[in-house]
């Protein structure tokens, strides 16, 4: 069986057929014939006419970004979605990145649309649902408006086994879930679809990628969503998107494949400074050793670090009274909460 048929007819078994075929996969991808398939797929793909990649700064979406500007140039849109879910500060700092890499890209602002389609949900993949035709009806518009012929996006082969094996339906899955994307007014390509992340690592490195892209941690399509336990809505968001800033900034030296901030939805007692009673919210922090995200280790981190975190979450996130770190392995939980 090779690693792609096992991929596609994913079982115990077969997994463990596949990460052993995997490693021959590694030592057998060749980065420089890869772009060079794939740029001349995309060229004949798109012909003379424009092509609109959904770009999120992550390495994935980053790959097939600058795979499809290599391949068409300036016909290419670059397209970031301000869905009101993204980390701080992540819009600009995707312009300013590509920028210096000599391309353009428009963000829009689509964020009470996404707020919304969520409002009131809070199964998790009810979430994942509304997320996804959120986002794609913002795409198959903003491919109309600019006449693009087809859309480029960073699926990866964990997105595609996940979603096939029930485990969470990614955002951006459409055919190998049976859904059509002509619903959405779409043609999708998906250059990386066979790639796990230490391919796509790779394949960044050799178009020449800066290191804080083709080295960049992982980041769910659906955002801060997926770290949400219960209700998303934007004052939930932004107690989540603080406690981010903080759990990156104290574990960047730690280089964990994952480490971000959680809200739960149930609350615990705690004081406030003045000893009075208070009634609020609980962050769990998360981190994760990883190679491509079917597996994980969670991140043995000393007391010192773990106890500068629950004073920085508790003093600088309004209304946390209690700090948790989670160290449940993949499997038997998943990476992210939702």
């Amino acid at each position: 069986m090779s690693w792609w048929e096992c991929v596609e007819s994913f079982s115990l078994g077969s997994w463990c057929d596949y990460l052993s075929d995997k490693e021959r996969w590694l030592n057998a991808l060749n980065p420089k014939q890869f772009v060079a398939e794939q740029t001349e797929e995309i060229r004949a793909a798109g012909g003379e006419g424009r092509a609109l990649v959904a770009l999120s700064g992550g390495v994935d979406s980053s790959v097939v970004a600058a795979l499809a500007h290599q391949a068409i140039g300036e016909r290419l849109i670059s397209l970031f979605i301000d869905d009101g879910l993204m980390r701080e500060g992540e819009g600009p700092m995707v312009v300013e990145a590509f920028a210096e890499l000599g391309m353009s890209v428009q963000i829009i602002d689509r964020a009470d649309d996404f707020f919304a389609a969520l409002a009131g949900i809070t199964d998790p993949e009810e979430k994942r649902k509304a997320f996804r035709d959120t986002f794609y009806k913002t795409l198959g518009a903003a491919v109309r408006d600019s006449g693009a012929s087809f859309l480029l996006q960073g699926t990866i082969a964990a997105d595609v086994i996940e979603t096939q094996r029930g485990v969470k339906t990614q955002h951006n899955i459409l055919e190998q879930i049976g859904l059509d994307p002509s619903t959405y007014g779409l043609h999708i390509l998906e250059p990386v679809r066979e790639l796990f992340k230490p391919e796509v690592r790779q394949v960044a490195q050799e178009l020449g990628l800066p290191e804080v892209i083709s080295q960049r941690m992982p980041f769910p399509g659906p955002g801060l969503a997926t770290r949400i336990v219960g209700e998303v809505t934007p004052e939930r968001v932004a107690t989540v998107r603080v406690a981010t800033v903080i759990v990156e900034e104290e574990l960047c030296e730690l280089r964990s494949f994952q480490a971000f901030a959680v809200l739960l939805n149930d609350r615990a007692t705690g004081l406030t400074e003045t000893k009075e009673r208070a009634f609020g919210q609980i962050i769990v922090v998360r981190s994760v050793e990883s190679e491509d995200a079917m597996m994980a280790t969670p991140t043995e981190l000393d007391w010192n670090k773990l106890q500068r975190l629950q004073e920085r979450i508790c003093a600088e996130v309004p209304d946390v009274t209690k700090v948790l770190y989670d160290l449940t392995p993949k499997p038997p939980s998943t990476i992210e909460y939702i």
